[in-house]
């Protein structure tokens, strides 16, 4: 459809839209100092009493949306400990929250509840960096996020079209660790949805994620015999020399597949300089470009893992694994961020995107053919450090142009069926 002047009727606002988007804007004073107060709970992944904190307030906060509400227990995970131990790892639940589950499209919107910044992280507290910055834990990465989300959902519930729609919200505890208690939720809910908008930050400039790279996480546990390094030396096989062995072979891989990259984060073990060390654990994280690179790398860790292991006296176990694969730019997801672009374009945003290394609960999505959106979140950066920052201006923004393609998708104006089945109409 193409207005008198040229310009497609996707990039005009209709008056109902323009009434609806007008109430965000009322709000953002209350988004503000939402942020600030959740900003002020530390809720790191591995703090279990933060997050249960700040989940009872996002239980609070998304019961104005009046749907089915539920913390959901997650399965618990498996990790090697500094001992070289398996332990088992619990999570806290998730949160899900579904309205209209009977309506012709359904949405799933994701987002996170943990942060990474440990419960005895010097960075506890928000301060402003000027009129429209703020600068604290999670106020980008993404409790800002999560404001975006909800307010864009309570401008949806305010649509004659809102009938249409249906959608799961599920925020998780554990997306900063990898996901790993939250994986299989992600994946039963998104294969149901036609479309899926996660809510981690945009760039400070506006811009969105586009293709992303695949993540893996292993620990390579090398253990040997300690002795006395003075007067039996010989009698010890050190562990931490051929953990070393190891982690110059993994270094290596880096650049063997296009995009392929591996980074050992950290070696665990060794002890007193007097004591030839008998363990060592490798960390390393595995970034791909490719899906079918994840069997060749993990062919070539197993290949490094079984050489060690032939040393006398030495023996060597991998862990771990891949758990989100590559989310590529394919088709559905480029009709998607055709779409989104087009929202921006009728609120006068010019959304463009980069692709990036990063991995987020949008490669989960993907992973089960569920077409989406990761960065609809507020406009920020540093995120993961100590100058952590979120553009409070980005709030009211972000928010209406979720809300905008919400309305879109409900009304129809957006055909998300055409997602899935390959159409092109946007």
């Amino acid at each position: 459809m193409q207005s008198e002047g040229g310009q497609s009727g996707h990039d005009l606002l209709s008056a109902q839209e323009e009434k609806i988007l007008r109430t965000i804007d009322q709000r953002a004073p209350e988004m503000i100092a939402r942020v600030k107060a959740w900003s002020a709970i530390n809720s790191g992944s591995h703090h279990r009493a933060g997050l249960a904190a700040q989940r009872a307030v996002l239980m609070e906060a998304f019961a104005a949306l009046d749907g089915e509400m539920r913390e959901v227990p997650l399965p618990s995970a498996h990790e090697v400990d500094a001992a070289g131990q398996t332990q088992v790892r619990e999570f806290e639940p998730a949160l899900r929250i579904i309205k209209r589950p009977e309506a012709p499209v359904q949405i799933i919107l994701t987002g996170h509840y943990d942060t990474v910044f440990a419960k005895d992280s010097p960075f506890q507290e928000w301060q402003m960096r000027g009129a429209d910055v703020i600068n604290g834990p999670g106020v980008a990465d993404m409790k800002g996020g999560l404001i975006v989300m909800r307010e864009a959902l309570l401008a949806l519930e305010k649509s004659p079209d809102r009938a249409a729609l249906g959608y799961c919200v599920l925020i998780s505890p554990d997306e900063e660790i990898g996901s790993l208690g939250s994986a299989a939720l992600l994946a039963k809910h998104g294969a149901q949805a036609d479309l899926g908008m996660t809510y981690e930050p945009a760039l400070a400039d506006g811009s969105l994620s586009g293709a992303r790279k695949g993540s893996g996480n292993f620990s390579l546990v090398v253990r040997g015999r300690s002795a006395h390094a003075g007067r039996a030396h010989h009698e010890g096989r050190n562990a931490m020399v051929a953990a070393a062995r190891a982690v110059q072979a993994l270094a290596n891989l880096s650049g063997a597949r296009d995009g392929l990259t591996v980074n050992v984060a950290r070696i665990d073990g060794g002890g007193a300089n007097n004591i030839v060390p008998d363990l060592a654990i490798v960390r390393f994280n595995v970034r791909l470009a490719q899906p079918d690179d994840a069997a060749w790398a993990q062919q070539a860790f197993e290949k490094i893992t079984a050489d060690i292991d032939r040393d006398d006296g030495i023996s060597a176990s991998l862990q771990g694994g891949f758990t989100r694969p590559p989310k590529p730019m394919a088709p559905p997801n480029a009709r998607l961020f055709d779409m989104t672009k087009k929202a921006g374009a009728a609120l006068g945003l010019d959304i463009n995107w980069r692709d990036t290394g990063g991995v987020c609960e949008g490669n989960n999505l993907w992973a089960v053919g569920c077409p989406n959106v990761d960065t609809l979140g507020v406009r920020g950066g540093d995120i993961h450090s100590p100058r952590e920052f979120a553009i409070l201006s980005s709030f009211p923004e972000r928010a209406r142009l979720s809300a905008l393609m919400l309305l879109r998708f409900a009304s129809g104006v957006f055909d998300a069926k055409s997602l899935k089945r390959g159409g092109t109409r946007a």
